[in-house]
């Protein structure tokens, strides 16, 4: 009997630690959601650092935090591979995909420096997990999620196009200047204030522009609209699926199913 066990051990092992993976990335047990909560407030700090890329490039220790945040997100890369169903499903999303590409500028930050503004994207990755807005929607303040949405949306653009428009057109300012005046170029053109007493040179930085306004006042316009529009909740019809109602609806105004919309705040 112990040696059968002794023979499938390993086999059994790597089993049963995908198997608790599995739990800990999509239970709902009071040990996998502090695993999710853990695993939130690292990938905070590392979008922290990708922010700060630009100012800590040049510091002697950045290429050890530079290698340290590769291991980190490789082995997440791993845990999730591990974690999943379907390894060849997983490695199709979106999400996936962008983490392994931002391993890749983590790897080798010398060739595709120019590319490093993108790992701000997974901000934005981040925010289409379902963790954070399953538990936003069990408190009172629910009703926040798509205003939520959108401000995390809004500040995913400011930094791409930031380190966009530091890389090409303002890493040769020394110091914090040349990140500090790409910053400010990005949120004066995207809230089209343009003081004009920092603009971009040639083609290239009238095209810039003129995309950073476009896409950045839609944006604007989206944040505005979730917030100042009529205050809904988020519950679906069990009739016709209808995601948002009134707070206080008794019945659907599509299908004019009985809801019951349970109220957080008693």
């Amino acid at each position: 009997m112990s040696e059968t066990q002794d023979q499938a051990g390993p086999s059994e092992r790597f089993e049963r630690t995908c198997d608790r993976l599995r739990q800990l990335y999509h239970g709902r047990t009071p040990a996998a959601l502090r695993f999710q909560f853990a695993t939130l407030i690292v990938d905070l700090l590392i979008i922290g650092f990708f922010i700060a890329t630009p100012l800590l490039r040049d510091r002697p220790a950045f290429l050890w935090l530079d290698y340290t945040v590769a291991t980190i997100v490789l082995i997440e890369i791993v845990a999730r591979m591990l974690a999943a169903s379907n390894i060849p499903r997983l490695l199709r999303q979106s999400s996936m995909l962008l983490d392994l590409f931002i391993l890749a500028t983590l790897l080798a930050p010398q060739w595709l420096e120019n590319f490093g503004f993108l790992r701000i994207l997974r901000l934005w990755s981040l925010s289409q997990r379902g963790l954070i807005w399953s538990q936003l929607r069990e408190t009172r303040y629910r009703e926040w999620e798509n205003v939520a949405r959108a401000l995390i949306n809004l500040v995913t653009f400011l930094f791409v196009v930031t380190g966009f428009v530091y890389t090409f057109f303002f890493m040769g300012r020394p110091g914090i200047d040349g990140y500090v005046e790409a910053l400010y170029f990005t949120v004066a053109t995207v809230t089209t204030t343009g003081f004009g007493d920092i603009t971009l040179p040639g083609i290239g930085g009238k095209l810039t522009s003129i995309v950073v306004m476009i896409v950045g006042i839609s944006l604007f316009v989206r944040l505005a609209q979730a917030v100042f529009r009529p205050q809904k909740v988020t519950f679906p019809c069990p009739q016709c699926a209808l995601q948002r109602h009134e707070p206080d609806a008794v019945h659907c105004k599509a299908c004019g199913h009985i809801l019951k919309i349970p109220d957080h705040d008693d």
